[in-house]
């Protein structure tokens, strides 16, 4: 991967995942695929002497095919250690094999990563995989946000995780209502609900102690409810005393149940207007209230029209999802001359002039870096939004993945 120091973090971030979607296609016929992890403070030349090792053993296998892809694959990462003189600042993973191609055929592959988090030890593995899992860890979301929306009623736990709210527990007290029972005297019924409350608030905070407590990575949390009842919750000592650190503020909900959790994060949008998942749920309904006008607003969607609005440089934000698993084509029909441009796969690409399929790629790229790209030359906003969001998942399937905000009208 080319250094990232000038890039966007987001393309960057984008470019890291496809990278890992696509090195997760290939498979070996035997195990003949290297991948080989360097970290930072590793010297090369112990890398070099350590694959000197591996070649000499290779000798050892007994398929003559996979002994030939073996050392091939190990010859070329020890000529690309040359342009080394010492591992990049978080290190670097090369790839190296020959994959399946199909009918009994192989070709050679070699990827070369610098991953964006630092490699912490040294590791060679041949297999008919690439070794993916220590580079997939870095593009997994970390931090997280404990949810808790509560009245005397119910409550229920969450978590934010990324983008996703997910759903602990969902608690219905046992309460009773305070109006007085026949029978009893008010002190002692009084005495009773109170006791109840206790227990149900204490039952409340074991369950999130326990379930916030193994969160390693948990940033804060967020406490919602109607009336005074969050407020008695979150002054009392039914959180662990570490978590009560960590709360960050009390929020109304008229809710306390799932969507409760979603209506605390709506209104905990300014604690967590940093959080990417607040961030795209705002360029989102923007983006549809232009949309809802009579007009049509200052909204463009579908790929032609958006493209066509970039040129003219009316767009002020673009949204593009980051599900777009497709390419940007500039190709050349051989038959009757006709260039053009088309975005998808080039396998079955045909002509749109004579139907011929006799077709040269001239230029080619993700179609997410060039609409990046095509961005960044117009001075156009562009928002990387993920499907993992109710909102990145409403732009991927109702807009195709692309979509933008005008600085003005086109017609």
């Amino acid at each position: 991967m080319a250094d990232n120091s000038g890039k966007d973090l987001a393309l960057a971030k984008y470019e890291f995942k496809r990278a890992l979607q696509d090195l997760r296609k290939y498979s070996g016929r035997a195990t003949e695929l290297i991948s080989l992890y360097v970290p930072p403070g590793k010297q090369i030349s112990d890398v070099v002497a350590y694959l000197r090792d591996e070649y000499s053993q290779s000798s050892n296998i007994k398929s003559k095919s996979t002994m030939k892809n073996v050392t091939s694959a190990i010859e070329s990462i020890m000529s690309r250690l040359r342009a080394f003189r010492k591992p990049p600042e978080n290190g670097v993973v090369f790839f190296v094999g020959h994959v399946a191609k199909g009918a009994d055929q192989t070709e050679m592959i070699a990827k070369i990563i610098e991953p964006p988090e630092p490699i912490s030890t040294f590791l060679y593995r041949c297999d008919s995989k690439f070794y993916l899992e220590p580079l997939e860890d870095m593009i997994t979301d970390k931090s997280s946000y404990g949810l808790i929306v509560v009245d005397r009623s119910e409550a229920t736990i969450g978590l934010l995780k990324g983008k996703r709210i997910m759903v602990i527990k969902h608690i219905e007290s046992r309460v009773p209502s305070k109006h007085h029972q026949g029978g009893q005297s008010s002190v002692r019924f009084e005495r009773l609900i109170e006791i109840a409350a206790h227990e149900y608030f204490t039952k409340v905070g074991n369950i999130a102690n326990e379930a916030f407590l193994s969160e390693p990575e948990l940033e804060g949390i967020l406490i919602g409810g109607p009336g005074s009842t969050k407020e008695f919750f979150a002054k009392k000592d039914y959180l662990h005393h570490e978590l009560k650190k960590k709360v960050i503020d009390l929020f109304d909900t008229g809710y306390t149940n799932e969507y409760g959790l979603r209506e605390l994060v709506e209104k905990a949008q300014d604690a967590l207007s940093n959080l990417d998942v607040i961030k795209e749920k705002r360029i989102v309904e923007r983006l549809m209230k232009e949309i809802k006008k009579p007009d049509g607003g200052l909204a463009v969607y579908g790929e032609k029209d958006v493209i066509r609005a970039l040129m003219l440089g009316a767009v002020d934000v673009l949204l593009v999802s980051e599900g777009l698993n497709r390419d940007w084509m500039h190709f050349r029909c051989e038959s009757c001359g006709y260039e053009g441009e088309k975005s998808g796969k080039r396998e079955g690409l045909k002509c749109p002039k004579c139907g011929s399929t006799n077709i040269t790629i001239i230029e080619e790229k993700d179609i997410v870096e060039y609409f990046y790209e095509l961005a960044e030359s117009m001075g156009t906003k562009i928002m990387l939004i993920s499907r993992e969001s109710e909102e990145g998942e409403l732009l991927y399937r109702a807009f195709s993945g692309i979509a933008g905000i005008l600085r003005f009208r086109v017609d």
